[in-house]
């Protein structure tokens, strides 16, 4: 049986922490950093993958793999990406282990097997896949060039948590090749929408679009478009970000194409991303103190189906009745587990169910067989409701997208009832305090001033709002001009 969750209220960190392991999501391995999805909890990223992979490629992208190893030359080929990631990274030096002599049973480096040039395991990789696509694009026929990579990633992270950051994580990156900064623009901008309509319709997490400031683009790109969310601790997390890089990556690896005009231009590109960060989103969104809640549509297990029985022949009539249920709803597209586990009692599974977020339970025992009925209970409420056998498929089928309009539409009241427009540094550090969320305040533009904001307050400049309001005023650091508000927030 499953631990009592310590209650957001009283411990927010500690809840999520041990929400993850509690629900069977995820836990800590051998590797420090380092995490095992368990699962359960993959199950839920597989759903996330399907349905992103399927956006990709109706959008005309196609998949491919990459090495994991980036030789060093390659990787400080482009200087600003190398900088920005230089201290995260992971380097191979040796290619081989042998035994140690001076420590039987046990191995070590052997120093003769030093590589003639060191690798760096991937934090990102457009070094290696812009050197190869170097070898990919000579003509305008080429192009566009629309790639897409499912892998994992190296970032050597000194503080982690599950999910939200670990050394390794998993994650998608996009890749594209343009003619023209037009074209590659559009680019970044589709990408973006496809991040936001699956976080939205799928996620049912509300997100702001918007781009970061200079300080906070992704190293190498001339701009980062983002989408950001709120969770239920008033701390903001990216959800998902879409690079416009220009020609930089183009010229660091020498990509250019011929014209239709017949003359040698470079490339332009973008590359574009989310990762198993999106499962603490989904965590810390809509969960509660009884444990995970699942929108529908991610759900591994959209409805569970308990019996109530005391003997075999009981359990058998229940059974055939359940048989009928299951064939019908998965007619309709819906996920359904029968837990006719006998090592459970009922009480042991629905406590396991509504730990784990399973959308709906249905309870079915000999009473309810006589009266035509079940018990349908659901997760997002933690309401019941007794239903007849013969509505049961429509009740749940209308469920389905009930619960997930309400995940979202709960979500959306929350993030716009903590976004608080500010004019004062005072008010900006009271709001922080006392309320959280999203602060619209005015910034001069500078550097100097966002950096200032956040050594005060820990408060980052999560995005320019895309649909933000572009009206002067006075930035409420520096009392100097501000050519429109942006949004702080602490972050994850």
């Amino acid at each position: 049986m499953s631990k009592k969750l310590t209650s957001r209220a009283e411990n927010y960190s500690k809840w999520y922490n041990e929400l993850v392991v509690e629900a069977d999501l995820a836990e800590n391995s051998a590797v420090r950093g380092c995490m095992v999805i368990k699962p359960y909890g993959y199950a839920i990223w597989e759903k996330m993958q399907a349905e992103l992979d399927k956006k990709f490629k109706e959008t005309g992208h196609q998949n491919a793999y990459f090495p994991l190893f980036v030789p060093k030359s390659l990787f400080e080929a482009e200087e600003k990406n190398a900088e920005g990631f230089a201290k995260e990274c992971a380097v191979v030096t040796h290619y081989r282990l042998e035994n140690d002599p001076d420590k039987p049973g046990k191995l070590r480096v052997d120093p003769n097997a030093k590589l003639e040039e060191e690798l760096v395991v991937r934090p990102t990789s457009e070094a290696i896949i812009w050197s190869t696509f170097k070898g990919w694009v000579q003509s305008y026929r080429d192009l566009p060039l629309l790639i897409n990579q499912w892998a994992n990633v190296v970032r050597w992270e000194m503080r982690t948590r599950l999910f939200l950051r670990t050394a390794e994580f998993l994650w998608q990156e996009g890749h594209t090749a343009h003619t023209t900064k037009q074209e590659a623009i559009a680019e970044a901008e589709l990408m973006n929408n496809v991040y936001a309509t699956f976080t939205e319709d799928f996620m049912a997490i509300p997100v702001i679009q918007g781009l970061k400031t200079e300080s906070e683009r992704f190293a190498g790109a001339d701009e980062t478009y983002c989408i950001e969310a709120l969770m239920q601790d008033g701390k903001a997390l990216q959800a998902g970000t879409s690079h416009f890089l220009g020609q930089n990556f183009a010229k660091a690896f020498d990509v250019k194409f011929t014209s239709k005009e017949g003359k040698q231009e470079y490339v332009w590109a973008t590359s574009w991303g989310v990762s198993t960060r999106l499962m603490g989103a989904l965590i810390m969104t809509h969960s509660d103190d009884h444990g995970l809640v699942l929108p529908p549509k991610l759900a591994p297990n959209q409805v569970v189906i308990v019996p109530i029985y005391k003997t075999d022949e009981q359990l058998e009539a229940i059974t055939e009745v359940v048989n009928g249920i299951m064939t019908e709803l998965r007619s309709k597209n819906i996920s359904v587990k029968f837990d006719n586990r006998d090592t459970y009692r009922p009480g042991a599974k629905f406590a396991q169910h509504e730990l784990q977020g399973v959308p709906l339970r249905i309870a079915i025992g000999s009473r309810d067989l006589e009266n035509g009925t079940v018990e349908l209970a659901r997760r997002d409420t933690l309401t019941k409701e007794v239903v007849a056998l013969d509505t049961l498929t429509d009740r749940v089928e209308g469920l389905m997208t009930e619960i997930q309009d309400t995940l979202y539409k709960k979500a959306l009241d929350y993030r716009d009832t903590h976004i608080t427009e500010v004019e004062t540094f005072d008010e900006f550090k009271k709001v922080l305090e006392e309320k959280g969320g999203f602060i619209s305040a005015h910034w001069d533009g500078t550097a100097e001033t966002e950096d200032k904001i956040k050594e005060i307050t820990k408060a980052t400049i999560r995005c320019l709002p895309l649909d933000g309001k572009i009206e002067k005023g006075i930035c409420v650091l520096t009392g100097r001009e501000s050519a429109r508000r942006v949004l702080f927030a602490k972050a994850y």
